[in-house]
C-alpha cells in the first residue's frame, strides 16, 4: 500500500490526498512535523517538505506536482488532467496558477504567517504580509468565479486537478476563517460542489488541536 507523509493544513498534501481518493487508490497517512527535521524524513526528502509519497517498494516521491504526474502515469483512469493535449495543458496551467501564484500571494501570506510561523518558531506574524494575503485572495476568487461561469469545472467539462489544487488551498485558508465567501458567490457555489464530493469530505472532518475552524467550514451547504 502507498504511504503519504502529510500535514493536515498543507494545501499540497491535501491536493495529493484528494487525487489519490479520486483515483480510488488505497493509501495510509503519516503526519510529518517538518519543523522537527527528523533525519529519517530528511533522507526521504532533503527539502524537508510534505507531501512525500512512498510507493510499495519503498521509493520516495516528493513534491505534490511530481506525485500527481506519477499517479497519472501509473493509474491513468480516471484521468485528472483531462483528455487531449489542449485540455491537459489547460489543467496544468491552472494547477500551476494555484500552486505557485495563489500559493505565493495568498496561502503563504495567510497560512504561512498565521500558522506555520508558530510551528517553525520563526517569530511573530508579519502584519503587512497578512494584509496582502487578505487583499490578494479577492482577485483569485474573482478568477475562480470567471472560470466557473464559463465551464462546468475550472479546467473544462470534467473535475480535474485544477479544481483539486484550487480547493486544497482554499480549504486550508477557510479553516482559519480568511476566505470572504460572502463577497464572491460564484466562487462559493463552485466550492460548495467540491465540498460535496465524497473524496473531499474527509479533509473537512479533520481538526487541528487547539485550533477549531469556523462553523461553516464542514457545512456542505455553507
Amino acid at each position: 500500500m502507498l504511504t503519504l507523509y502529510h500535514l493536515a493544513l498543507s494545501p499540497y498534501s491535501r491536493k495529493v490526498r484528494v487525487a489519490l481518493a479520486e483515483k480510488g487508490i488505497a493509501f495510509t497517512l503519516k503526519v510529518e512535523k517538518v519543523w522537527e527535521r527528523r533525519p529519517d524524513f530528511l533522507r526521504l526528502n532533503p527539502a524537508c517538505q510534505v507531501p512525500v509519497l512512498i510507493e510499495e517498494e519503498g521509493h520516495a516521491i516528493p513534491d505534490s506536482g511530481v506525485i500527481c504526474e506519477y499517479l497519472e502515469e501509473r493509474f491513468p483512469e480516471p484521468s485528472l488532467l483531462g483528455h487531449g493535449a489542449l485540455e491537459r495543458a489547460e489543467t496544468r496551467r491552472l494547477v500551476a496558477w494555484f500552486d505557485i501564484k495563489f500559493g505565493r500571494e495568498a496561502s503563504a501570506n495567510l497560512l504561512g504567517e498565521k500558522l506555520m510561523k508558530r510551528f517553525l518558531r520563526r517569530g511573530e506574524p508579519n502584519s503587512e504580509a497578512i494584509r496582502a494575503g487578505l487583499e490578494n485572495i479577492h482577485y483569485h476568487l474573482d478568477y475562480i468565479a470567471f472560470l466557473a461561469e464559463r465551464r462546468k469545472w475550472l479546467g473544462g467539462e470534467q473535475f480535474s486537478l485544477a479544481d483539486i489544487a484550487a480547493a486544497a488551498h482554499l480549504s486550508c485558508i477557510d479553516y482559519i476563517g480568511d476566505v470572504p465567501w460572502a463577497k464572491h458567490p460564484g466562487a462559493k457555489d463552485w466550492y460548495a460542489r467540491v465540498k460535496s464530493r465524497p473524496t473531499f469530505r474527509p479533509l473537512l472532518a479533520e481538526r487541528v488541536p487547539g485550533l477549531p475552524p469556523p462553523a461553516h467550514y464542514a457545512d456542505l451547504d455553507f
